[in-house]
């Protein structure tokens, strides 16, 4: 389950975003446990790629823009009066969750609509009470904060019956509507634009040449669909070679990861130049072996996160700490959608279909920020709404 670290002064460590969905999925369905190592070094091919290495850079140098001009929805209906909104978070320990959350409750306050956020704590039994609270109480909406809606499937069938529209924050795989579960819609970047920007950050940075290991939870469908896009990115460049592919469970990861480090930098010692992890909670527990081992904080191993970019992600990478980059959600961003998507369900109007654009945060383009928070949404949706 969700695991809590304890807080250090300046540094986030709770589990990054995307764990809120992964784990509550995990608990409450059940699943198999991972292996130490996956199927193994892949074997040499040719030094480089240059048109996939051209490709890659170009993709890459517009993922890594913070310049860019808002190109979500410009109209929609205007703010309709007096709703109640209830965001049910997995746990509020997580930085992800608790950052979308506080972008709903900014954006309610624009729109004059009321916000109430019911804590799950991170437990199945605990988001089940929370979202039969927020079913009882009959608000207008009611956000599904990051847990998989199939883990409360009672609960969303009451909502249902109730007419209370439902829309997810990574509550399942793809953006957009969903009919099983019934969401109105799903707030989420495309996994397939963040695994495949992920492994091109690889080819771009190695020139055509390196060792990958790639950190996944393979128990997870999600986890391990994004995992099997990234190594078909990598796969891509016959001079990326694949290492390891290395299946260790969200739950298991704090244990687990420093241990594989360690083995896995014996194993293939300066020959591993590169890591891509589905989360950016894999080299939160990396760290200390890469350490104990004499790495530099620079790298290499040069790392990045598929997924979220949290706080800690963030501080990371900014001082330099085993990251070198993330492909972070727009936090914030998506909480104000979130209220957008609510007044077009409130209004009869079919979700906006916006999806933000993936982003690659790194030390150079950060600029000391804890979150990727693009400009252009708020005057947009102030717009949208008439206020």
């Amino acid at each position: 389950m969700h695991r809590n670290r304890k807080a250090v002064p300046g540094i986030a460590r709770a589990r990054p975003v995307s764990v809120a969905l992964l784990v509550a999925a995990t608990a409450l369905a059940g699943c198999e446990r991972g292996s130490s190592h996956g199927p193994g070094a892949a074997t040499t091919g040719p030094s480089g790629c240059p048109a996939v290495q051209a490709e890659a850079r170009a993709a890459v140098t517009r993922a890594e823009r913070t310049d860019v001009p808002w190109n979500g929805p410009t109209s929609g209906p205007a703010a309709v009066p007096g709703k109640t909104v209830v965001y049910v978070a997995q746990t509020m320990t997580n930085p992800g969750v608790a950052a979308v959350a506080q972008g709903v409750k900014e954006a309610a306050r624009v729109i004059g609509w009321k916000v109430r956020v019911i804590d799950g704590e991170g437990t199945p039994a605990g988001i089940q009470a929370a979202l039969s609270e927020a079913v009882a109480l009959r608000p207008s909406g009611i956000v599904i904060g990051g847990f998989d809606p199939d883990s409360t499937s009672q609960q969303v069938a009451r909502a249902t019956a109730a007419h209370i529209p439902l829309i997810g924050w990574h509550a399942v795989a793809a953006p957009g509507p969903s009919v099983h579960p019934r969401l109105f819609t799903n707030i989420t970047t495309k996994v397939d634009d963040v695994a495949s920007i992920s492994a091109q950050w690889v080819v771009a940075r190695s020139h055509g040449n390196a060792g990958v290991v790639l950190f996944t939870d393979a128990s997870i469908p999600f986890a391990k669909h994004k995992s099997e896009l990234i190594r078909k990115g990598l796969a891509a460049c016959p001079g990326v070679r694949l290492l390891a592919y290395e299946n260790i469970p969200i739950p298991d990861a704090s244990s687990r990861t420093p241990r594989e480090v360690s083995i896995l930098l014996s194993r293939f010692g300066s020959r591993w130049t590169h890591s891509v992890a589905i989360n950016d909670l894999y080299f939160a527990d990396a760290a200390p072996a890469f350490r104990a081992a004499g790495k530099t904080g620079s790298g290499p191993p040069f790392n990045i996160g598929a997924g979220d970019g949290d706080p800690s992600a963030f501080q990371r990478i900014n001082g330099e700490q085993y990251q070198a980059a993330t492909v972070p959600e727009p936090l914030s961003l998506q909480g104000w959608q979130i209220l957008d998507e609510f007044n077009r369900a409130f209004s009869g109007r079919p979700a906006s279909g916006y999806v933000a654009p993936v982003h690659i945060s790194t030390e150079s383009n950060s600029k000391g920020a804890t979150t990727w928070d693009p400009s252009g949404y708020r005057e947009a949706y102030r717009k949208i709404w008439g206020k």
